[in-house]
């Protein structure tokens, strides 16, 4: 059924709207329960939110077309024809928008031509005052939202101009007002823009460098002329900038310097047209917004002990995002290429020690991997610790190279050293051996028990698993982590292998499917539905070995 046409089904009753929207009936019935003042926003935290936007931005297009009044049918007619609701959906949009305030609704006496017509309720409607304000705040919210920010290297220009034209009215003996005004106005102007496209620009660009994965194509292809957009700027804030610092210097402090007059002037011009009885203090308040402007201006230039410049900060971000987006940009050719990592080398050595035979062969596996050999503990005494600590030697050295060690004669005849005195008493830590092998059998036959409960015969559903127990599930949010970490973007299936290589999951995507529920004795585990495919790759490798 057409979500419009329900909506629709909330029409007049004799003469009484019901409506099941909870947000209609709050702000309606009783306005200090609800939205109050701000009752023109209710319909945007409706269900049917995306057709009264449509219906107000009607009006709003009605009014720049001086249209004072439209009737049901005229925004029906003018909405858009894909999905367009019906009529009678959008005379019940129209009558709730009239109730929280955003339409005033007048009734529609020009088409009576018979007396039921006057009886029917017909009306007409246009926008109130506090409509077309919920509507210009809604547009410049999504104007600041949509703004895309740039380096304005144009503006540091425009700025260095504007301060050479305030140093020359500094100069001359009885300034214009109106020329002050105006010059401080425009450098105020061209600032304020420069600061907050600089600042959206560094906020987009770091979303840029942390959401590469989303766009891979598009990255690579725009990445070149963005590092130059950004080393262009960064050349011209150096210059400007640092012509900018000399200026503001020379200008001064509000209080300390020839700027401090220009300031007064442009505050005492703002507040001429104040009422007499409030004179000094619009005058007072106006000084204070110049010489705060003045202020915030000299920190984003200046720098100061304890304090590094807006100007500085901006460099140093700029500067930071050329190597991050090239190391963005080596990345994605590494993932591109294949290129192996170290975590996948352990990974596949990891799955080579599982798969050799005996513990013969690992320990072959071992020494052709590291190079590393046993060793010959040699005895060393407090003499020879002495002048190991009066001449350290390096750990690097090699043994070639680093110094002897004296041993005792006797242990080069016999191969063995034993020192004098009593000799220390035996611990008898069986108990405690056996323990551990009892607890690591059980450790084992858990792992394997959780092995085999998980092991699929071919894909599932991950719904079809059934209740698990507490080992069972515990291994199943490992594999499903494992699976989810190796997951990349755009990718429908993943299959990776548990670290000890006695396990492997296989995930595929189910576009439209139902969300799984796996019950546990803790809860249910609830998430999209998936095909998963778990192979016991320790079970295997068994059974192989005892068919052989």
């Amino acid at each position: 059924m057409n979500r419009h046409a329900s909506l629709s089904r909330s029409g007049r009753i004799g003469g009484v709207t019901s409506s099941d929207d909870p947000h209609t009936n709050q702000a309606v019935g009783d306005p200090a329960r609800g939205y109050g003042s701000y009752q023109p926003f209710a319909h945007l935290t409706t269900e049917y939110s995306a057709l009264y936007r449509q219906v107000m931005g009607a009006f709003v297009r009605a009014k720049q077309e001086f249209t004072v009044h439209l009737r049901p049918e005229d925004v029906h007619l003018v909405l858009p024809a894909e999905g367009r609701p019906p009529v009678e959906s959008v005379a019940t949009a129209l009558e709730r928008l009239a109730r929280w305030g955003n339409l005033r609704a007048d009734p529609d006496t020009g088409r009576v031509t018979a007396l039921e017509d006057f009886y029917r309720s017909r009306y007409i409607y246009q926008l109130t005052r506090e409509g077309e304000a919920a509507e210009e705040a809604l547009t410049a919210y999504d104007e600041a939202l949509g703004r895309r920010g740039e380096l304005q290297a144009v503006a540091l220009a425009d700025i260095a101009v504007q301060l050479r034209a305030l140093l020359a009215l500094a100069g001359q003996p009885v300034p214009d007002p109106g020329v002050a005004h105006l010059a401080l106005l425009a450098l105020v102007d061209r600032f304020s823009g420069l600061a907050e496209n600089a600042r959206a620009f560094m906020s987009s660009l770091q979303r840029t460098v942390d959401l590469h994965d989303a766009e891979v194509e598009v990255f690579l292809a725009y990445k070149q002329r963005l590092i130059e957009y950004l080393e262009r700027f960064i050349e011209d804030l150096v210059t400007r900038g640092a012509e900018i610092a000399g200026l503001l210097e020379r200008l001064g402090t509000p209080h300390e310097g020839p700027v401090g007059p220009l300031l007064r002037l442009a505050a005492a011009r703002e507040a001429s047209d104040t009422a007499p009885d409030a004179a000094a203090e619009a005058l007072t308040a106006a000084e204070q917004r110049w010489f705060g402007r003045w202020e915030g201006l000299r920190a984003w230039f200046l720098s100061v002990p304890g304090r590094s410049s807006q100007a500085k900060l901006l460099r140093s971000a700029a500067r930071q995002a050329v190597p991050q987006l090239l190391g963005v940009v080596q990345a994605l050719n590494e993932r591109r290429s294949g290129r192996s990592d170290r975590s996948a080398d352990f990974r596949e050595l990891a799955r080579w020690f599982a798969e050799a035979p005996d513990d013969q062969a690992r320990h072959r596996l071992w020494r052709s991997a590291f190079g590393l050999y046993s060793a010959r503990h040699l005895t060393i005494d407090q003499e020879a610790l002495d002048v190991r600590e009066a001449d350290p030697v390096p750990a690097s050295a090699s043994w070639y190279d680093a110094p002897g060690v004296q041993i005792s004669p006797q242990l080069r005849r016999t191969g063995s050293y034993e020192r004098r005195g009593r000799a220390r008493a035996v611990q008898d830590r069986s108990e405690a051996k056996a323990y551990l092998a009892e607890l690591a059998r059980k450790q084992a036959e858990q792992t394997a028990a959780a092995r085999a409960r998980l092991a699929t015969a071919g894909e599932v559903r991950l719904g079809d698993l059934g209740e698990l127990d507490p080992a069972a599930f515990r291994l199943f949010l490992r594999l499903l982590g494992d699976a989810l970490s190796a997951w990349r973007p755009g990718a429908d299936t993943v299959a990776v292998t548990t670290n000890d290589g006695t396990m492997e999951i296989r995930l595929t995507r189910l576009p439209g499917a139902a969300a799984a529920e796996i019950h546990t004795l803790d809860g249910v585990l609830r998430g999209p539905e998936h095909l998963i495919e778990i192979t016991d790759l320790a079970a295997d490798r068994e059974s192989a070995g005892s068919s052989r």
